[in-house]
């Protein structure tokens, strides 16, 4: 089978306007949704497909995976001065006849756009080829799908990529994850929602006659040895434009046998990134028109990963959780949650709580941060435990009820998201003052030398007491619940600015206290969110004034205006009074 050259071009979900707080023009709007040197030219070659018949017989007794419990997630907080419980936030609740019906209704669309990804056209934009060869081995015993950014099974454009080539080759497909012992500034927090998540992939590959492998270690280091021990035929993997995974990417296309062609699938944006725009662009407005144009062609309905026909000749390896938990080298202070619980299923809840109860406030309540109006999806989106599409997708169809909170939550969920990927695949420096624009680096060090009104050292931001109540209990929302409402973020992020000795150091303590404690940190969308606070990105010039220069400023008088900031205080700060 050839993979030869086919033309063709290649927060949490809420989104909140930032204000100016003394003037200026226009009104902008930033999405903040808390989810590697270049592997080849921006613009690589898409994979073609050899057409290949087949008869598709799955095995006898071959189901769907169950459904989960349904999600009962509590959010219990403690607070100094002697431990009590805080205010409870809870997700409201599906029930269970529904949330069966729900599922169903989604497998029966997948079921109704295909039987299978091999009857489905498939869009080939989706795929470039990484490697120099295309052609299949003729002596391949299996394709192989390495998992990295997408942790799910179904909606998942890579997973059915890989799929539909083990199809046409009949042959048996298996599905790899590489654990790394440590990643950027990830904790067990973050390790433990990505551990539990990958539990549920394992058993959904399990009954679709997959097997799952879990591989100790950095991908250079321990898959193109299990290549070559399983005579992969064909090597397919997902796409994330971050710094490390692409130098993955790049480890794994040197060292693979010659003979096995590698092709990369974006499965976490509607519009693959290298096809929405062949370079950085500078701003929504620059960008919307491009990636709405292409939206038609690319959000469909998704075909279903089916029981595969094709046995391995040998089944994976039982996995030991408990080994994966202690190969870890990560930082086991920083607890987990309780409130987001991990895995497809719960993600999919969510959505439809989203949906069912909150979806209606989106539009008009979702800057509120004492108001429950946002899609709390991030997570599971950063993870790719949930599909961005498939959101989309189910929250469309409230459009004729809910028009504006469905136009807001697309806007924010695709043009928002996918420019942060834009921004951070065609700008190395995506968590640098050096990927700002000339006119912000310009300004930033005009005002570098300017008296701060107060200096925190990165301990005590950590901790939360500096003078601003509203800012230490967004801070503090961050450390404990693992999620800081979107509005605030760019409040939190601006007063950052405002009290460190530099722009520079600024970013560094920000792009740290998000990746360490947000579950949706190291994410496209949190380097962009701070780079935006901070250095202007995807903005313009606003006011000048001290410290910020042009860069657009926010205070606590402007959050006053906006919000009840006493509430939101009281939640994580009940001793320390308003000002």
């Amino acid at each position: 089978m050839s993979l030869a050259h086919v033309h063709g071009r290649a927060g949490d979900i809420g989104a909140a306007p930032a204000p100016e707080e003394g003037g200026g023009r226009g009104d902008a709007t930033r999405c903040w949704i808390h989810a590697p040197s270049p592997i080849a030219t921006p613009m690589a070659t898409p994979i073609a497909h050899a057409p290949c018949c087949i008869t598709l017989r799955g095995p006898r007794g071959c189901t769907r995976p169950q459904a989960t419990t349904l999600l009962r997630a509590v959010l219990r907080m403690r607070r100094s001065r002697g431990k009590r419980k805080a205010e409870a936030a809870k997700l409201p609740r599906v029930s269970r006849r529904r949330k069966e019906e729900e599922e169903d209704a989604v497998q029966e669309a997948r079921r109704r756009t295909a039987p299978s990804v091999r009857e489905f056209k498939y869009n080939k934009k989706r795929v470039r080829l990484v490697s120099q060869g295309s052609d299949l081995k003729e002596d391949a015993r299996c394709i192989l799908y390495w998992m990295f950014r997408d942790q799910r099974v179904q909606d998942n454009w890579a997973f059915l990529y890989a799929q539909r080539l083990a199809l046409k080759q009949e042959l048996p497909l298996h599905v790899c994850f590489c654990l790394v012992p440590k990643f950027l500034d990830a904790t067990i927090r973050h390790y433990d929602f990505m551990l539990k998540g990958l539990q549920e992939v394992t058993e959904e590959c399990a009954e679709l006659n997959i097997p799952f492998h879990l591989l100790l270690g950095y991908p250079k280091d321990v898959l193109p040895a299990f290549v070559v021990e399983h005579g992969v035929g064909g090597l397919v993997t997902d796409f994330s434009p971050l710094r490390l995974p692409r130098q993955w990417v790049e480890d794994i296309r040197e060292r693979l046998p010659e003979d096995v062609p590698f092709a990369q699938v974006d499965a976490h944006n509607i519009v693959p990134c290298w096809v929405a725009s062949p370079k950085q662009e500078y701003s929504a407005w620059t960008f919307r028109g491009k990636i709405n144009s292409q939206l038609p062609e690319f959000i469909t309905e998704f075909p279903p990963v089916i029981c595969h026909p094709y046995p391995p000749s040998c089944p994976a390896e039982p996995i030991a959780w408990e080994a994966c938990y202690s190969s870890l080298q990560v930082d086991r202070t920083v607890k987990e949650v309780e409130w987001a619980t991990p895995g497809t299923a719960a993600g999919l809840a969510v959505l439809q709580s989203f949906i069912a109860e909150r979806l209606k406030y989106f539009g008009s309540h979702r800057n509120n941060p004492n108001k429950e109006a946002l899609s709390n999806l991030s997570p599971w989106f950063h993870f790719g435990q949930v599909s961005t599409q498939r959101a989309i997708l189910e929250v469309q169809k409230q459009r004729g009820k809910y028009k504006e909170s469905v136009d807001v939550f697309v806007e924010e969920a695709v043009v928002r998201r996918e420019l942060a990927e834009n921004f951070c695949y065609y700008n190395e420096n995506y968590d640098s003052v050096q990927g700002a624009y000339d006119w912000a680096q310009t300004t930033l060090k005009l005002h570098a030398e300017d008296k701060r009104p107060f200096l925190y050292k990165l301990q005590e931001l950590e901790q939360g007491t500096t003078h601003d109540p509203l800012w230490n209990a967004a801070q503090l929302q961050m450390v404990q619940e693992g999620k800081m409402h979107g509005f605030l973020r760019m409040y939190w992020a601006k007063k950052i600015l405002e009290w460190t000795r530099s722009p520079e150091e600024a970013l560094q303590f920000a792009i740290y206290l998000n990746d360490r404690y947000e579950l949706d940190g190291r994410d496209p969308n949190g380097y962009v969110g701070c780079l935006w606070s901070i250095c202007g990105i995807h903005d313009h010039g606003w006011t000048e004034r001290a410290v910020f220069g042009k860069i657009r400023y926010m205070n606590y008088a402007g959050c006053k205006r906006k919000f009840d900031v006493g509430q939101f205080e009281r939640r994580y700060t009940p001793h320390t009074p308003s000002q």
